[in-house]
């Protein structure tokens, strides 16, 4: 195997899929990053799996001799990073175990392992089904649900987000069991996807670990437009731009029926906006930091204002007032300053409504005039 290509393209590439290579491998093999050298396609293709999450990527190469070998990720990586923007050349002795790579000055040797021993990704078997989703639509949804999954893997299926696709739109789901994010999008200008074959009009329904899609989210930040094609079955799902595809395992079990843990109507609504509230209540934030991270809000339908305050006992209290438009009876409520933060920054609009009953009931976020995203949220009973 002998190839020459950029530095800054070799970098680039291993960045990405070295996202992929497990932290802590069970297996020397599942350190390394798989490197394909393909002569009739003149391109270097790297692929990195560590069993649950794949990435694999292809770029152009001078390749002077196809083949394949294994190299230490994190090795690898450190080497390449550092080296001159310039041509890098890498080789693999005849018995395919050392590897020379050639920079300017610079000349390194590593060992490989053999291709033979790093694991198959994954295949999506003849049950499975293909469809083509927008890539502005699974941003939209990936960046107003990601933040509410759960960290806690003794919850495994709220780790993820729960996507659902019919005919005509997306939904994205996220919970950690204190708050939820929901959005619906529709297909947007996805028309013509960019990948040749048949569009498969397809009901999906799965629950995708987060980790896998925050890669994902990266993956379609540099293409941020078109469609993506992807495929799945019961096991496995698989993402596949022009030159990159990402595996991931999907998550076993039930997803919460989240619908119906929205209210079907609300006695008070808040309508306010959304900066102005976002600013105020990261002011209050570094008091509430002192105390639980609880800020308790109070709604003053007479006055037509809203006041955030937190009192912290021998150290600080703090109180913001803001006008609103209230409909409905005065109420104290109080959340969780971090979770009410995390809506604020993903709703996509200028003004926002809260939806509430009582002190104990959820209350629910929506932007006005924007996508439909639902940010339902459980109050912090207020001890007095």
């Amino acid at each position: 195997m002998r190839l020459v290509c950029p530095q800054n393209q070799l970098a680039a590439n291993l960045a990405l899929v070295g996202r992929a290579v497990a932290s802590r491998p069970t297996h020397p093999i599942l350190a390394n990053i798989r490197l394909d050298a393909d002569g009739s396609n003149q391109s270097l293709g790297m692929t990195a799996f560590d069993l649950n999450l794949g990435i694999q990527v292809s770029f152009p190469a001078q390749v002077v001799e196809a083949g394949s070998i294994t190299l230490p990720a994190k090795l690898l990586n450190d080497i390449v990073s550092r080296l001159p923007d310039e041509d890098i050349t890498i080789s693999v002795d005849k018995d395919n175990t050392m590897v020379s790579i050639v920079c300017g000055s610079g000349r390194y040797q590593m060992h490989g392992l053999p291709v033979e021993e790093f694991p198959e990704l994954p295949q999506i078997g003849e049950d499975g089904e293909t469809t083509y989703l927008p890539v502005e639509s699974m941003l939209s949804g990936l960046a107003s649900t990601l933040f509410a999954t759960s960290a806690d893997e003794t919850k495994r299926i709220l780790t993820g987000v729960h996507l659902t696709a019919s005919a005509d739109r997306l939904e994205f789901a996220a919970t950690d069991g204190h708050r939820l994010s929901v959005l619906q999008t529709g297909f947007l200008d996805a028309d013509e996807p960019p990948v040749t074959g048949d569009t498969v009009t397809t009901n999906l329904e799965v629950t995708i670990p987060a980790r896998a899609l925050r890669e994902l989210e990266r993956m379609l930040n540099q293409q941020t437009e078109g469609a993506i094609a992807v495929k799945f079955d019961r096991a496995n799902m698989i993402f596949q731009s022009a030159n990159q595809i990402l595996i991931s395992r999907l998550l076993d079990g039930t997803y919460p029926n989240y619908r119906q843990l929205i209210p079907s109507r609300f006695d008070r609504q808040v309508t306010l906006e959304r900066k102005l509230f976002l600013s105020a209540l990261e002011r209050i934030a570094v008091l509430a930091d002192q105390k639980n991270n609880i800020v308790k809000i109070s709604i003053d339908s007479t006055g037509q204002e809203v006041s955030l305050s937190v009192e912290a006992p021998d150290v600080a209290a703090g109180r913001e007032s803001l006008p609103a438009q209230i409909s409905g009876e005065d109420v104290e409520i109080a959340f969780n300053v971090k979770y009410l933060l995390d809506g604020l920054k993903a709703l996509p609009s200028n003004e926002i409504q809260i939806q509430m009953n009582n002190p104990t009931s959820p209350a629910v976020l929506v932007p006005i005039g924007a996508s439909k995203m639902t940010y339902l949220l459980m109050p912090v009973q207020i001890r007095n």
